[in-house]
Formats: C-alpha cells, sequence, structure tokens
C-alpha cells in the first residue's frame, strides 16, 4: 500500500498548483500527506487490528483534521452518527488499497472492499469505483498483465478504458467522483513504464492529483514490486510515527516489499 501512500503525497503539491506536464519535481514546498494517506492507513489499521470500519474512520479523521477531507466525509466524521452517505466520491478508491494487498482470495477481496467503502460511499459507483482499485491491484499482485487488467476492469464494471492519456489531458479538470476519476487512473497505469513514470502520468492530467496518483500508485506497485529508494525515503520523511508505525506493521504482517 506504500505506492497509494507515496503517489498521494507527491500528488499533493499538484492538487493545488495542477499540471499537464511529466518532467516536474516530485517533492516540492507544500508537499505533504493528504485525507488520502490517513484513510489508507486507517483501512490497514482496521486490517491489521480486526477494527470497526466506520469508527475508526472517525478517530482518524479527528486525530488529523487538517488532512484536507470532502466537505461530505468531514461534516459526516464531525457528527454523532455512523450512518453512510451515499456518496459516489473517489474516497472509497483512495483508502482501499489495503484490502487488495492483505487478501488473496479474489471474492473474499470484493468483499472486503465493498465493505471498507459502503460505511460512507455506499451509493454503487462508489462501491464499484473501490472494487475496481482493488481487483486492479489484486490481478497485478497475482501477475496478471496489463491487457487481462484492462479487459477484465471494462468487462466486469464497465469503465470505458480506451481512451489514451493524450487524449484525455487536454480538457481533463478536476472531478473527485469515482466515475471521474478511477477510469484515468487505471489509465495511467496501463500507458507506465515503471512506477515513477506511472505517477508522473496519473499527475500529468490535473485535476485530483493526489488522488488520481493514490489509486495509480498502488496499482502500480502491485505490477511493478519496487518502489525507488529515493521516493520511498522522501515520502516517509513527510509521515509522522503513528503512520509509520501501522504502514511498517502492515507490510511486515503481509510480508510485502517498498
Amino acid at each position: 500500500m506504500f505506492g497509494a501512500i507515496a503517489g498521494d503525497v507527491i500528488g499533493s503539491f499538484f492538487e493545488g498548483f495542477p499540471t499537464k506536464r511529466t518532467d516536474f519535481t516530485m517533492f516540492q514546498n507544500g508537499t505533504r500527506f493528504t485525507d488520502d494517506t490517513v484513510l489508507t492507513v486507517a483501512v490497514a489499521d482496521c486490517i491489521i487490528n480486526g477494527l470497526d470500519y466506520a469508527k475508526t474512520f472517525r478517530e482518524y479523521a479527528r486525530k488529523y483534521p487538517q488532512a484536507g477531507y470532502g466537505g461530505m466525509f468531514r461534516r459526516w466524521a464531525n457528527s454523532e452518527s455512523l450512518d453512510p452517505y451515499n456518496s459516489f466520491g473517489n474516497g472509497s478508491a483512495m483508502r482501499v488499497s489495503p484490502v487488495a494487498f492483505a487478501i488473496d482470495n479474489y471474492d473474499c477481496m470484493m468483499k472486503e472492499a465493498k465493505r471498507s467503502a459502503v460505511v460512507t460511499h455506499n451509493h454503487p459507483e462508489g462501491v464499484k469505483g473501490a472494487q475496481a482499485i482493488a481487483s486492479a491491484i489484486y490481478w497485478a499482485r497475482m501477475g496478471q498483465g496489463k491487457p487481462f487488467i484492462k479487459e477484465q476492469v471494462q468487462a466486469r464494471f464497465g469503465y470505458d478504458l480506451s481512451s489514451t492519456l493524450d487524449q484525455i489531458r487536454p480538457g481533463y479538470d478536476f472531478d473527485e467522483t469515482c466515475p471521474g476519476s478511477v477510469p484515468q487512473a487505471i489509465i495511467a497505469f496501463l500507458e507506465s513504464d515503471d512506477y515513477e513514470d506511472c505517477i508522473r502520468k496519473a499527475i500529468s492530467l490535473g485535476g485530483d492529483s493526489d488522488t488520481i496518483a493514490c489509486m495509480a500508485g498502488g496499482i502500480a506497485e502491485a505490477y511493478y514490486r519496487f518502489i525507488p529508494d529515493y521516493i520511498v525515503q522522501n515520502v516517509q520523511k513527510y509521515l509522522d510515527p503513528d503512520l509509520l508505525k501501522v504502514i511498517n506493521e502492515f507490510q511486515q504482517r503481509f510480508k510485502l516489499s517498498r
């Protein structure tokens, strides 16, 4: 899941200053971890310790109140109710990567991806986005090639992955919904040559840069099985000890290397 977190951290600067280029400086003043990282770690914590998703998401959100949550999630986290709010935003998909790295049975993984989504994002598109990203990570982990991943995502989830990044990029703008960002993240992975190239291409679309890079980064980590050391070391500098503790425990529990 570190690949998703690194994508979030690197992409964070560009959410406020979008770029349509790939030759940008990866770590800049203003780079930080955002809600994508906080809630990805929360999912990992739930998996490691058997915690309740809704209660844990709320606890993490209140511990890191300035992480940049969407308005609906922020209101939910600060309310007294744990009822979901029918969202189809990409929050369900940005946080799902630990599920796909932890569970080796596809059907069980799909059920857990849904469980992690519906506590907030119980709209069908919110669930679909989470399951699509989780599936792409799962298939990449299992050694499937890009043609298989593309075909299965299109067949199972109905996303159109036929456009190229060059076709998408000029007219693409900020879109924080699952339908408007999950396919783009998967396409960035499909067109990439390695982990860093995937992150650069995801961010070059502009828009919700940190979340697109987070979603694409999780798939790229599973597929390429390598994140450059300088990226790992720089990203770790932005994370506090509590987040790193859960990340390291998750990596060790599921024998994941970076």
